[in-house]
């Protein structure tokens, strides 16, 4: 399901409960929108409105800083992997194999994500990725140093590499979340409930409905936007891959 056509549910079912409850103002009889009547529904949907409103700031929140944390990582890692190779050509001649490996393993990285396609996302999981990625760390492992120099350098280098698959798969977990679907359930019963007693409670002319279909709008546009830093790998609202480019315009040099 994508995040598209969850934003276009969000807004049938909170603009359609604004126009039903315009519906029921014109047919529900007159001792149903008294004073006392009024009184209780303001008190319940303001019940509501701050519910929702909690809910929908923590979303929002805690998306912004998924999507901040993995962009963090990225620009990390791109780091790393230019730190990685320095250390490699600072070697020497014998690390020349591994620091080629590294560039087309990353190359690759590179390419896959800058395609935008899932399913080369699922790649970058999948058995061949992770062979590779096992590669780099096995042929750093079999170096043979022949001076303290190039035993700091090794080290080092077997640091950085695991920092980088370990940064790697938590990218990857990070990218598969999404909003818990019971939780955005209740969020969109809750917001179909306020704009239902918004309706209820206006009178039916073009400058209400206007503001109506203009607010149901910008609930679901928070909710595509909550569904798109949910997953920054995907999607229309997705991290910018420039430091990898950057970073992998620096290998090998």
């Amino acid at each position: 399901m994508t995040h598209l056509f969850i934003t276009l549910i969000v807004f049938v079912c909170v603009f359609g409960s604004a126009l039903f409850g315009l519906y029921l103002r014109g047919v529900l009889p007159a001792h149903h929108l008294s004073d006392d009547s009024i009184g209780v529904v303001k008190l319940a949907t303001g019940l509501i409105a701050t519910m929702a409103a909690l809910v929908l700031g923590l979303l929002i929140s805690s998306a912004k800083n998924s999507f901040d944390t993995l962009n963090s990582e990225l620009v990390h890692n791109s780091a790393n992997v230019i730190s990685l190779d320095r250390a490699l050509a600072h070697y020497g001649s014998q690390a020349q194999e591994i620091r080629d490996l590294l560039k087309k393993s990353y190359g690759q990285q590179v390419q896959m994500l800058a395609s935008g396609d899932p399913s080369q996302r699922v790649i970058l999981g999948g058995p061949k990725a992770v062979i590779r990625a096992e590669e780099v760390q096995r042929k750093l492992e079999d170096l043979s140093p022949t001076n303290a120099e190039q035993h700091q350098l090794q080290a080092r280098a077997i640091q950085l590499a695991d920092e980088i698959l370990a940064v790697r798969w938590l990218a990857l977990l990070q990218a598969e979340s999404s909003t818990p679907i019971p939780l955005l359930i209740a969020l969109v019963l809750w917001l179909s409930i306020i704009f239902g007693a918004f309706g209820l409670f206006a009178p039916f002319n073009g400058t209400v409905i206007a503001t109506l279909f203009l607010g149901a709008l910008s609930t679901s546009g928070a909710i595509f936007l909550i569904e798109e830093m949910s997953t920054p790998l995907d999607g229309m609202i997705g991290l910018s891959i420039a430091p990898m480019h950057a970073a992998f315009a620096l290998l090998g040099q």
